[in-house]
């Protein structure tokens, strides 16, 4: 292994060596794919750190050695992309990440309780990976789920209304190499590997699989159908600019969108009035 390459900052410091042929032949083939994407090759740096990481685990010395080459950046530049989003990982994460939301509403429903009972179980805190390499445990801020607080995300799918319980019987089912289906998403939880080469823009063919939005997520539109609200009419043609639409005395162009046009339901429809049940 050559100790001597740059480190980039790698969390713990992790030398690795140069990708086999076969390997860096793929990689080339799929950036390259990936570059194609983008009028400015530099924009593809973040699919492209997906890509190493879907081969490496994580992003090593090597990836972003990678990435520097061919997208003509600095290490250093790589780097601190790499260091900024906490969806790359600088050290080796387990083949599934587990981040438990302990933010106020999932913390209240529970998400506290969850996240105290199976770090107890694992036997790890926040970033921190099983000693078989399976399950890394994050504490995440917000899944953006929370009509189904608490929530638990799996290598970034969901499994919602958990409980201590069930999120212990999940992760054990995943170290034992059992299959485990999301509550939404695909009929198969992905490795982080897997998923990774998803998020670098190869899809998998699995985004049909599994429900979508629940229940829970649709009752706004729902309810809407029921009532048979609808969204305000259709605007006349807006301006070529924000100040064509201006009259002098600041008030907007008669005709023109503003905060308050009126909308296309009846004051009595309307959800607030104490008529929606």
């Amino acid at each position: 292994m050559d100790t001597t390459r740059p480190n980039y900052g790698s969390q713990p410091a992790i030398a690795t060596p140069s990708y086999d042929q076969d390997t860096l032949d793929r990689l080339r083939i799929d950036a390259a794919e990936i570059v194609a994407r983008y009028p400015q090759k530099r924009s593809a740096l973040l699919p492209l750190l997906h890509l190493v990481q879907s081969v490496d685990g994580h992003v090593t010395t090597r990836g972003i050695e990678f990435c520097a080459e061919t997208l003509d950046l600095t290490g250093a530049e790589v780097s601190g992309v790499a260091t900024f989003y906490t969806q790359y990982k600088r050290f080796p994460n387990g083949d599934y990440s587990v981040g438990v939301c302990t933010n106020t509403l999932c913390a209240i429903m529970g998400g506290d309780a969850i996240w105290e009972a199976v770090s107890a179980h694992l036997g790890i805190g926040h970033d921190e990976t099983t000693p078989d390499g399976k399950i890394t445990l994050e504490r995440l801020e917000c899944n953006a789920a929370c009509d189904y607080a608490p929530v638990v995300m799996g290598n970034w799918e969901f499994f919602d209304n958990q409980t201590p319980e069930s999120v212990i019987a999940m992760v054990d089912a995943l170290r034992s190499g059992q299959d485990v289906q999301p509550t939404r998403g695909p009929d198969k939880l992905a490795t982080f590997k897997e998923i990774s080469r998803v998020l670098a823009g190869f899809p998998d063919g699995r985004a049909s699989e599994g429900p979508g939005a629940g229940e829970a997520s649709l009752r706004g539109l729902t309810l809407a159908k029921e009532k048979g609200w609808n969204a305000p009419a259709g605007q006349q043609q807006e301006p070529t600019s924000a100040s064509d639409s201006a009259q002098s005395d600041g008030s907007l162009t008669p005709g023109m969108p503003s905060s308050t046009d009126t909308p296309a339901n009846a004051p009595a429809e309307k959800p607030g009035d104490g008529k929606v049940g």
